[in-house]
């Protein structure tokens, strides 16, 4: 039976800071997003406190004496180099093609195995891992991906009794791991949709299978049907299915709230460049952006603005020269004075592969500035990021992120590798 491996690691983002600080171990540790703004991952010892996912970092002080809560910043370089870990760890032991789809999830379509080997290799793979990283693993195994995301989530709700490692290999396992799952657990079935599905009485993944195809098709269209067919374990969702990227985002809040154009200014263009060298290294182009600017909700006391507006660029395009300056095109429409922001964002979207980008007879992008991305590319791949900046960026403020708990490059930095007393 051709079966699909699911291998998810838990808690991630707090998992690797474990991995170079054992006495994190058992504590209840959040990890925040960028300038320490909210919570984006939580131990289980932090989710035993009600901490919720996004819950911003000042309600969370209090615990800090109360509770013993202990609040990281993030260190993306720590977790991608870790994730790189994980996964050469599980595509080395060989049970098939692997595809990775996102920093902590890794397919692997595995053929001509048989069950029981399959459900040894899981166990055999979370234990290496573990003696490797530290980072605790699941394993899921099914003959679709969406019923291997079910059986994952059974090995990480059951360790001790999966030991790490679940296989939905029979129509009875099937039907009970539906039956399980609540329908707003299934993979791809969002909020909106959950709601829209509870008014027709249908509470778990088992009673969606059970929807005519036609009705699933017209309310959450094709994408939905394949879910179906998916958890009814006919594979129907591939790789191509959920990979290519819609958009890119690059958003920061500020360390605190501004009414200072100029630094809004070029916060907004030094989103734009970060954004278009995310572009770059997906090998795409993009043919829309648009610009969000708010305030601080939080703030009940400040005036309150919640902006976005979108321009259609007249050609595709990934230069940072020309995304920058659009960025900042649209930033003047935005702004008004009298408020007081925290949050810009920049969003690329209408993204194409740049082997398939639309030429225009009367705009195109500059060749020149196609070259001049790769070579900049190029020498902060060799020396490090942000070796060759624009003139619009402030040097400054590209390392003015609040990272008030950052943990040390224990895996990437020759000066910050672990010390162990032996003694």
């Amino acid at each position: 039976m051709r079966m699909y491996a699911l291998v998810d690691c838990n808690n991630f983002f707090v998992s690797c800071e474990r991995s170079g600080d054992p006495s994190l171990d058992y504590k209840p540790v959040v990890v925040l997003s960028n300038n320490d703004g909210n919570a984006v991952a939580r131990s289980q010892e932090a989710k035993d406190l009600g901490i919720k996912m996004g819950q911003p970092a000042f309600e969370l002080k209090g615990l800090i004496k109360s509770k013993g809560l202990i609040m990281m910043s993030s260190n993306y370089q720590l977790y991608g180099d870790m994730s790189d870990r994980v996964f050469n760890i599980a595509s080395s032991f060989g049970l098939g093609e692997p595809e990775r789809y996102s920093v902590d999830e890794l397919f692997i379509f595995c053929n001509g195995s048989n069950s029981e080997y399959l459900q040894i290799k899981g166990m055999e793979m979370h234990k290496k891992i573990f003696k490797s990283t530290r980072i605790p693993v699941s394993v899921g195994f099914a003959p679709t991906k969406a019923l291997a995301k079910i059986a994952n989530k059974i090995a990480k709700k059951y360790p001790e009794r999966c030991q790490n490692s679940y296989i939905i290999d029979t129509e009875e396992k099937r039907v009970k791991a539906l039956k399980w799952t609540k329908v707003e657990d299934v993979w791809g079935i969002g909020s909106a949709y959950a709601g829209m599905l509870k008014q027709r009485n249908v509470i778990t993944a088992y009673d969606f299978t059970q929807l005519p195809d036609k009705w699933v098709k017209s309310k959450m269209k094709i994408v939905g049907l394949r879910l179906k067919k998916d958890l009814q374990g006919i594979s129907s969702i591939f790789m191509e299915d959920i990979k290519p990227k819609q958009g890119i985002m690059t958003s920061r809040s500020f360390s605190k709230t501004t009414d200072s154009y100029d630094f809004i200014k070029e916060r907004t263009y030094t989103y734009g460049v970060w954004a278009s060298e995310k572009l770059r290294k997906e090998k795409s182009r993009c043919t829309t952006i648009t610009v969000s600017l708010g305030t601080n909700y939080h703030n009940k006391t400040d005036r309150q603005r919640f902006v976005s507006i979108t321009k259609t660029l007249d050609f595709p395009t990934s230069s940072s020269i020309e995304i920058g300056k659009q960025a900042v095109s649209v930033l003047e429409r935005l702004y008004h004075e009298g408020y007081r922001y925290k949050k810009v964002s920049v969003y690329l979207s209408g993204i194409t592969p740049e082997q398939n980008s639309q030429l225009s007879f009367f705009n195109c992008e500059n060749p020149k500035e196609t070259v001049l991305m790769k070579v900049i590319d190029g020498i902060n791949l060799r020396h490090g990021k942000n070796s060759v900046v624009f003139g619009g960026m402030d040097i400054k403020s590209l390392v003015k992120l609040r990272q008030e708990n950052l943990s040390k490059k224990y895996t990437t930095s020759w000066n910050e590798l672990i010390s162990i007393n032996c003694k």
